[in-house]
């Protein structure tokens, strides 16, 4: 093998790889092995690139638990063999995809970027050949031998990102995601410019542990004004809930309604855990600030604290696969992790 970064480009799926049908006018899929054809600038980097692609590429609106393993059981399979590796990924669901990635992968020392675009490689204006080539330049990105990245980052218009802090908020400018609660690890422009202290410091002397145990029997409530007691009485009576993400108003709080608390009350007695995120793109859940969320710090809510609702779902489903009791998940849920919440 050459001395250069060995990179492992995987494609899931989505707009990046497509290419019109000038018959048809259809978009389609191309061949990744032709990837070198089609964007001859990649040859200029000082990396080696080999591409693997799903058997049956998909939307990423069809990303589900089970293809959230094969991409994971890809890149496991080829920890050893590569310094870094790019997803591409649908923009979609892409920050679920790596918010779930990022808790697969723990004790990370290689860099997993991930990246898309809004338009189709081969159309005049696309932004998926800057995207691209940036994300495997920052995967490759070496000091004294080693990886300089070593998390999960999502890199789209000029900024590498901490995957599990995104959010798609932008269907139609190339500006499609935002961290809003931490800051960029990698700035792109004449130069690449690394933000040093906001990188995940790895530990070299830890092993890699891979999990893939993931309980998607949960379900999302998104609060709102005259929400409906019968309703929720029949989602959380449900014998297959095994976890609650509640959606709550700015710095957590809901309605004070007593059958409202109880009702939440009684789903966290009979061992089920509900993580309180906030609704808002930024900002952070603070239990007790307000009148209106101390019930639910009393009765056990747990506290996503600046949590991302993506993130919140792939953390959930990872803990619910640990099987742990329901005070160690609160007591673990409430620490970071993979940085995707607040230290403290």
């Amino acid at each position: 093998m050459s001395s250069n970064p060995n990179i492992l480009l995987i494609y899931t799926g989505g707009t990046i790889g497509m290419i019109k049908n000038f018959e048809t006018g259809a978009l389609v899929a191309f061949d990744f092995d032709q990837l070198l054809l089609k964007i001859p600038e990649l040859k200029l980097l000082d990396c080696t690139i080999s591409t693997v692609s799903f058997d049956e590429p998909i939307d990423s609106s069809d990303m589900n638990v089970e293809r959230w393993k094969e991409l994971g059981d890809i890149i496991n399979e080829n920890y050893n063999i590569y310094d870094g590796f790019v997803v591409l990924h649908g923009s979609d669901t892409m920050s679920y995809t790596a918010s779930a990635i990022s808790f697969m992968f723990e004790n990370l020392s290689k860099p997993i970027i991930f990246t898309g675009s809004q338009l189709p490689i081969g159309d005049l204006r696309t932004d998926a050949k800057e995207n691209l080539i940036t994300a495997v330049q920052i995967a490759a990105l070496q000091k004294k031998g080693k990886p300089e990245i070593t998390e999960v980052g999502l890199y789209f218009e000029y900024k590498l990102l901490r995957a599990n802090r995104t959010t798609k908020i932008n269907a139609e400018h190339f500006e499609a995601f935002q961290s809003l609660n931490y800051p960029p690890l990698v700035e792109s422009g004449v130069h690449l410019k690394i933000n040093t202290a906001f990188l995940r410091k790895v530990n070299r002397r830890k092993k890699m542990v891979y999990h893939t145990h993931f309980d998607n029997n949960i379900v999302v409530v998104k609060m709102f004004p005259g929400i409906n007691e019968s309703i929720l009485k029949g989602i959380f009576s449900m014998e297959q809930v095994k976890g609650v993400i509640l959606e709550t108003y700015g710095a957590g709080n809901t309605t004070t309604k007593k059958w409202f608390v109880d009702m939440l009350s009684g789903v966290i007695k009979k061992g089920i855990p509900i993580v309180n995120v906030t609704q808002c793109s930024g900002g952070s859940v603070e239990m007790g600030k307000y009148d209106t969320s101390v019930a639910l710090k009393k009765i056990g809510v747990i506290s996503g604290k600046d949590i991302t609702t993506e993130a919140a779902v792939a953390k959930l489903m990872y803990l619910l696969g640990e099987n742990l009791p329901l005070k160690v998940l609160k007591t673990i849920y409430e620490t970071s992790l993979r940085g995707e919440m607040l230290e403290n």
